[in-house]
């Protein structure tokens, strides 16, 4: 290879860094107050990013930190260039993205673009009337005869998507709070204005987006009715089945064909600036074959997520399920997989209720570091935190209110990262913003720093590992059979080919290896057995072994 040509090949591996890579996603709200209010801001962010760059991680991902009136903390955004008082300012933002940059960290942001809050300019004026500037920037539809909505379609928080607005007698669309109206993406004009507020933090440096809702922009013009779904069949949408929402297949309020124009749209925008990305949340009735579609040739998101690894099921026959599913949709698609984010139980109680708190956590990431694709992986997953009980005297998710007690929302998953085990969990020295989980100041950073068995260091020693193998961050991924109570699947990249096993139960297991092992991986911190072809997994371990 010439030098030209190693250069290129350099330039296109710093480039394509989200491709197989480590986003750490940071709830900003709680990861760490420098101000003593009891709220997270941006420069104690900023103060916690060695900690971040200490997990072996690319990149990281701040849920919204604009400005806002925060009924739904943060994605009900009134100005998307500016940063809300309760975060800090600009200038903050600013000192986090040069730190970041120092430690070799890439930036992603939240994009919140198919909605907005009621208290932005755009909508303030949208609904004044019918003929101002703004009167098409949103989704607005007449009443039906005798006044009610315009259709069945319903809001995720509760309620009809529709809200009526007596100075245009019209009702629009909402498809999460009242304050939460939808922009009217069939707008030209309003398409391009999103488009300029993400390139405004494109030219401040930014390295990439996480794109709230991604399949939400476009609705049916016709606004026609979703079907009910048929009794007995399965819902997939990531909402509680005690929400009405997911009574309905949601064929004409989301997930339109209009999405992918405009996601070619996006493209086009990153392209001119080389080495930033994309990852799209996706919530659908087919999620997978929607990532699918949104990341394929190329030309649309760079990466997305589903619900998939997101909800109940964690067994191996549902995991094994996933990945068939996935791979024989993908083509060149490309994930992002998470186990646990800010709108979920966390996965170390949602997978592991029943399992061991300890060992659990560390065989579950073990996985997730070892799919094929990209990672999120949500603040004090690495700590192993299970759910936090909030009372609901203090529960603040406007949705965990509205269906409450069948759902208690997602502050469970929201409460304040545990630094110590001191009465705030070193977060903050005045009464935080969510109660802090006495069971999290057990398993705290300063409490698992210094023990080589934690799952803080099984997680740095996985990362590490997986920096050290090509063929776990950007190889081939092919399943094998090693029985029902197993995972297990190969991963290649050129002359790399390594065997991945794990063991999510609590009993050990037996099974003879498909594939000829030819060596025994060591720096993933696990324990097992092999007498050549002869497996023995240990309970809650997993096995890396090079094969032929």
């Amino acid at each position: 290879m010439s030098s030209t040509d190693s250069l290129m090949q350099d330039t296109q591996d710093t480039n394509a860094w989200w491709r197989g890579g480590v986003i750490y996603q940071i709830y900003p709200r709680s990861f760490m107050d420098s101000r003593g209010d009891g709220i997270g801001d941006l420069p104690g962010v900023t103060e916690k990013l060695d900690y971040v760059a200490s997990l072996n991680v690319d990149g990281i991902w701040l849920s919204p930190f604009f400005t806002s009136p925060m009924l739904d903390f943060g994605y009900d955004i009134s100005n998307y260039r500016d940063v809300d008082p309760m975060f800090g300012t600009l200038d903050d933002f600013k000192a986090l993205l040069a730190k970041a940059h120092r430690l070799g960290l890439k930036v992603m942001i939240d994009q919140v673009i198919s909605h907005t809050s009621d208290q932005h300019a755009w909508f303030q004026e949208s609904r004044q009337n019918r003929t101002n500037p703004k009167a098409d920037w949103f989704v607005w539809a007449d009443p039906k005869p005798d006044g009610t909505p315009p259709n069945n379609w319903l809001s995720i928080f509760g309620g009809p998507a529709w809200t009526f607005e007596p100075r245009r007698q019209q009702y629009y669309m909402h498809n999460f709070l009242t304050s939460q109206p939808d922009v009217n993406f069939h707008n030209p004009e309003a398409r391009q204005a999103q488009l300029d507020n993400m390139r405004f933090w494109l030219e401040l440096g930014v390295d990439g987006f996480r794109l709230d809702t991604v399949n939400f922009f476009f609705h049916d013009t016709k606004l026609r009715d979703n079907p009910p779904v048929p009794k007995g069949e399965a819902k997939t949408l990531g909402a509680p089945d005690s929400n009405p929402y997911t009574w309905q297949r949601h064929v004409y309020d989301l997930s339109r064909p209009e999405n992918l124009d405009f996601l070619k749209d996006l493209r086009a925008l990153m392209d001119e600036y080389p080495g930033t990305t994309t990852v799209g949340e996706i919530g659908d009735d087919n999620p997978l074959e929607r990532m699918a579609e949104y990341t394929a040739g190329g030309d649309k998101l760079h990466m997305a997520y589903t619900f998939d690894l997101l909800n109940k099921p964690h067994s191996a026959a549902y995991l094994r399920e996933v990945i068939e599913r996935f791979q024989r949709l993908a083509g060149d698609a490309w994930p992002c997989w998470a186990t646990s984010n800010h709108d979920v139980e966390r996965s170390a109680s949602r997978w592991g209720a029943d399992e061991d708190p300890t060992a659990y956590p560390k065989v579950a990431l073990a996985m997730l570091f070892s799919l094929r694709g990209s990672v999120c992986l949500y603040q004090g997953e690495e700590l192993g935190l299970p759910e936090a009980e909030v009372p609901f005297e203090r529960i603040q998710d406007p949705y965990g209110k509205v269906l409450w007690p069948e759902f208690k929302g997602r502050d469970g998953c929201r409460t304040p990262m545990p630094w110590d085990d001191s009465s705030q969990a070193g977060f903050s020295s005045a009464e935080p913003w969510l109660p802090v989980s006495p069971r999290h100041r057990e398993l705290a950073v300063s409490q698992q720093q210094g023990d080589s068995a934690s799952t803080l260091n099984a997680t740095r020693h996985l990362l590490a590992f997986r920096r050290q193998h090509a063929a776990l961050f950007d190889g081939d991924l092919t399943l094998v059979d090693v029985g029902d109570d197993l995972l297990g699947f190969t991963r290649q990249n050129g002359d790399e080919s390594l065997l991945c096993v794990f063991n999510l139960t609590g009993l050990p297991q037996e099974v003879t290896l498909p594939v000829t092992v030819t060596a025994d991986l060591d720096g993933h911190g696990f324990n097992y057995q092999r007498d050549g072809d002869r497996l023995t997994l240990p309970a809650y371990q997993a096995a890396f072994m090079r094969t032929a």
